[in-house]
């Protein structure tokens, strides 16, 4: 198969070596991997805020630049949820035909549900708490979300189990808001830091030394407030492919 890696323009400013280990990562499962140069935003920021029209023209350029892969793949659960989710919508109102929303995947759900790794990947000696995000519980099926009352399944945690040495927590209420949101931490201020403080509490509580996540805006959010308040100074954040790839 042939894959598309699309990096976030906030993972590509904020987070590069997040973008760097998808790329060694699936080079070392033996994916034909390729990074096409001139990516842009996916128009999230903009669709949210209510300019959806807006966004049609990175939509198509998306389309454009990934039409002849077989998937396409992002660090990213919010990213991949509004292309996968939005773009046929999005595109079809702008008059233009959407080919390739449907073909892209969350790293995690690539490797867990079309690739199917089950080989031991690296070494992470370290308690870790996850963080279960909100795209990717109730809108990628990344784990079950717990207001449905469902079995339980956690495709982050299955794939944290080929990681050697490490111990995988979830927090009280484990699949809880962080309060990030994008357009809501902007404009519900108050609210999204309280959440967010409340949150990081309660990965706290678990006694783990990193907080992992499939999405770096939940991360990103959760950082923010920990390097701003100073609390928990002892707790670091990896995305899960980080950790995934560690010491490949």
């Amino acid at each position: 198969m042939r894959v598309g890696l699309f990096i976030p323009c906030y993972v590509d400013a904020v987070f590069p070596k997040v973008g760097d280990a998808c790329f060694r990562l699936l080079r070392h499962l033996g994916v034909d991997v390729t990074y096409p140069k001139g990516q842009t935003c996916c128009g999230q920021p903009m669709a949210n805020a209510g300019f959806a029209k807006d966004s049609a023209l990175l939509a198509k350029r998306y389309d454009d630049m990934f039409k002849g892969f077989d998937y396409v793949v992002a660090p990213s659960v919010s990213c991949t949820a509004f292309i996968r989710l939005q773009y046929p919508h999005i595109m079809k109102e702008s008059g233009h035909e959407c080919h390739i929303a449907r073909k892209t995947m969350d790293m995690v759900e690539f490797l867990h549900d079309v690739l199917k790794v089950d080989r031991t990947l690296g070494r992470f000696p370290h308690k870790v708490s996850l963080h279960n995000s909100c795209h990717g519980a109730r809108e990628l099926n990344l784990s079950a979300p717990s207001e449905k009352m469902e079995p339980r399944f956690n495709k982050i945690k299955d794939l944290l189990a080929l990681v050697s040495d490490i111990e995988v927590v979830e927090p009280e209420r484990y699949d809880e808001c962080c309060g990030f949101g994008g357009m809501f931490s902007i404009e519900e201020l108050a609210v999204s830091k309280q959440m967010g403080e409340r949150k990081l509490a309660r990965h706290a509580a678990t006694g783990a030394k990193f907080i992992t996540g499939a999405d770096c805006s939940c991360l990103m959010h959760m950082a923010g407030i920990n390097a701003k308040e100073g609390k928990f100074p002892e707790i670091e954040f990896r995305h899960v492919i980080e950790i995934l790839a560690e010491g490949l």
